[in-house]
């Protein structure tokens, strides 16, 4: 009888055992960042503050009693590859993704995700077109060109320049950021574009282009691509001593920029963006700050990786309030979330999915190379 009600007894623990497994399930999150290739250094930070997020979470007993799992894909930065990416990620069961950094790779994936029914948040993709498709499952943690651009118009007027000097780099993001600052600045009064035109991306040399703009006298170049090719033009500006005053996008907004470009180089150097990591001043983000800085003993490179963080966090609370199906996340999303606090500041979506908000300020790079917000 003793052994009997031993086995018994054995089977019961292992039956509670077994329906523990079974109702606690894993709720997959997909991340798309750029571990290889031009932006890789953002998709390192993207993935080990989204990956920080997902433990805390996972240590304070997961989401509705699920764990949260994160499955990384690689996009390269291209948008052939953010696509094969994103192909990888709708086949693996995840319900939501997180990514990525550039307009045109997240792009090339938005269709993917739509028709496979995945919700995707996108964390430094502010062209536009983006949430222009009417995509249902399309949301951003970052804010638009548009108002990028009217941010840059309003500075250029308030700084005093006349002649300006536009270069972008085709893409998706910078074609998109020039055009809405040339219509800016239009409306600021200021017509005088002398210069219009577009650089190729990852060269080593761009003192052709440079010398043809010199030739235009502007008193001020706008740059409105990517930080590895403004720090190329800081450097070989200052090589060829033209002291023009140089301005550039959001995208400038990673510290690697002054060293592409040397410190003496990039001093000066005017750029408009979300506040910096230093510069978010929040409870939830100066606990954050901590956290990573502990862990990995540096700190954030740009504030588009910490939108990836944004994205998590308003996953996690649109799963934990509305379930785990793609279209509740949405709904939720669209109409219930409001001034939620996350790692940049309150967030909020409109109908488009567009991030609610003005998150621009002014940055100068000082005699140090620190990025300098001004009041």
């Amino acid at each position: 009888m003793k052994k009997l009600l031993g086995m018994l007894g054995m089977a019961f623990a292992a039956g509670l055992l077994f329906a523990s497994f079974a109702f606690a399930g894993t709720i997959k999150i997909g991340l798309m960042a750029p571990l290889t290739g031009s932006f890789a250094s953002e998709g390192a930070d993207m993935r080990n503050i989204v990956e920080l997020l997902a433990e805390e979470v996972n240590k304070a007993g997961g989401i509705n009693g699920d764990t949260v799992e994160i499955v990384v894909e690689d996009d390269g930065s291209d948008p052939r590859t953010a696509a094969l990416a994103a192909q990888r990620l709708a086949n693996s069961g995840v319900t939501a993704v997180i990514g990525t950094y550039g307009s045109a790779v997240t792009e090339a994936s938005q269709v993917i995700y739509d028709e496979a029914g995945i919700v995707q948040v996108a964390t430094g993709s502010t062209s536009v077109r983006l949430t222009a498709k009417g995509l249902p499952l399309f949301f951003r943690t970052c804010p638009r060109d548009d108002e990028q651009g009217r941010v840059l118009a309003a500075m250029v007027k308030k700084l005093g320049f006349k002649k300006i000097a536009i270069l972008h780099d085709n893409s998706a993001y910078a074609k998109g950021l020039a055009d809405e600052t040339t219509q800016s600045l239009a409306k600021e009064g200021i017509t005088d574009i002398v210069f219009y035109d577009a650089l190729k991306p990852n060269e080593r040399d761009y003192n052709v282009i440079l010398t043809k703009l010199r030739g235009t006298e502007p008193d001020v170049l706008l740059f409105t691509g990517y930080y590895p090719e403004a720090g190329m033009l800081l450097r070989q500006m200052k090589e060829m001593k033209w002291s023009v005053p140089m301005i550039g996008g959001d995208a400038a907004n990673n510290v690697d920029l002054v060293k592409i470009a040397g410190t003496d180089a990039a001093e000066g150097y005017y750029f408009v963006s979300p506040p910096m990591p230093d510069d978010l001043d929040t409870p939830v983000a100066r606990d954050f700050m901590a956290a990573f800085t502990q862990k990995f003993q540096t700190k954030p490179s740009s504030i588009w990786s910490v939108a990836a963080g944004d994205a998590f966090k308003v996953l996690a609370q649109a799963i934990s309030a509305s379930g785990n199906e793609p279209e509740a996340i949405a709904e939720y999303l669209h109409g219930q979330l409001k001034d939620f606090p996350a790692l940049t500041g309150t967030i909020s979506f409109d109908e488009k999915g567009d991030r609610v908000g003005d998150l621009y300020r002014l940055y100068r790079v000082d005699g140090n190379g620190a990025f300098i917000m001004q009041k």
